[in-house]
């Protein structure tokens, strides 16, 4: 199957073309519903794992009572293959699959109740008995970090910089024309102009022409939350790279601009992979460009 995204409803170069050196490429995952399998590239599913090779676990504590006792297995979350997601970086030593797992407990970091992120990559070709049965997790603190088995329908896309991160007389502009549209969407509609958009007749730079919703690797960070943050490497400095963005839905309700064109609005298509995180429904993950084996970052907006 294949799911394309509708052409955007403005060529934002044309209206800024001080945007194009700010271009960037993102591949959108459309995670929808199947059947899975090993070699298959997915959200999930099974993984590619080595049957000698011990299952990566957490170690921190998760509380009282059965769920709290020694090192748990992490949950398996999604496997990528570099032929399948042209955004995806090749890994450490030649890695072409990278592997995500996650703690399902909130339990972790200097409050004891962030996420737990696993990134492992793999050279696919050199996995050669494969595990046959993964470990069972066990109990899991929140139901929305359990992923529904999902193929993915991988698809290039052009990302352009969160709002606020456009300075100067470009970001001057681009926030004018943004007030704007507000503006016109109110006239339009009659109804109080929210500052997202609303996906409608009236296209905004937000959630319109910038930045593609759910699952992708590459491209550009959405902040909505918190607001723009500094990724620098912890290891050698330098400002990290985004590598996946995880979300709860594949478009929200004021951007719907970007469901595919072979699609309908429903909910089966707008949480495919049943996941939920974060209050803005979305986990951008960072890796180092100067050696990805540096510790990644994470935040969750």
């Amino acid at each position: 199957m294949r799911l394309t995204t509708p052409p955007r409803p403005l060529d934002v170069e044309s209206l800024f073309p001080e945007l194009a050196p700010h271009r960037r490429t993102a591949t959108r995952l459309h995670p929808r519903a199947g059947a899975t399998g090993v070699h298959d590239s997915h959200i999930g599913g099974p993984m590619l794992w080595p049957a000698d090779e011990p299952w990566p676990v957490c170690e921190a504590p998760h509380g009282r009572g059965a769920a709290a006792g020694g090192p748990r297995p992490l949950l398996a979350v999604a496997q990528l293959y570099g032929r399948d997601v042209p955004d995806l970086p090749a890994g450490p030593d030649g890695g072409d699959l990278l592997q995500l797992f996650w703690c399902p407990f909130d339990a972790h970091g200097p409050t004891g109740a962030g996420m737990y992120v696993h990134l492992h990559w793999r050279r696919a070709a050199e996995v050669r008995q494969i595990l046959d049965e993964p470990p069972a997790p066990g109990p899991v603190g929140f139901d929305g970090y359990v992923p529904s088995p999902c193929v993915l329908h991988p698809e290039q896309v052009t990302e352009y910089p969160y709002i606020e991160l456009l300075t100067g007389a470009l970001g001057a502009r681009v926030e004018e024309w943004e007030d704007a549209q507000e503006e016109a969407a109110y006239e339009a509609d009659g109804s109080e102009a929210d500052g997202e958009g609303d996906g409608g007749p009236v296209p905004s730079y937000q959630c319109d022409l910038s930045i593609a919703p759910g699952w992708k690797a590459g491209g550009h960070a959405a902040w909505n939350l918190t607001g723009p943050g500094s990724m620098d490497c912890r290891t050698c400095g330098s400002a990290m790279d985004l590598l996946l963005t995880i979300a709860t839905h594949e478009w929200q309700a004021d951007g719907t601009s970007w469901i595919p064109l072979e699609e309908q609005p429903d909910d089966r298509t707008r949480t495919p992979t049943g996941v939920v995180v974060g209050n803005h429904g979305k986990l951008n993950i960072f890796t180092c460009p100067q050696d990805l084996s540096h510790p990644h970052r994470f935040s969750v907006q």
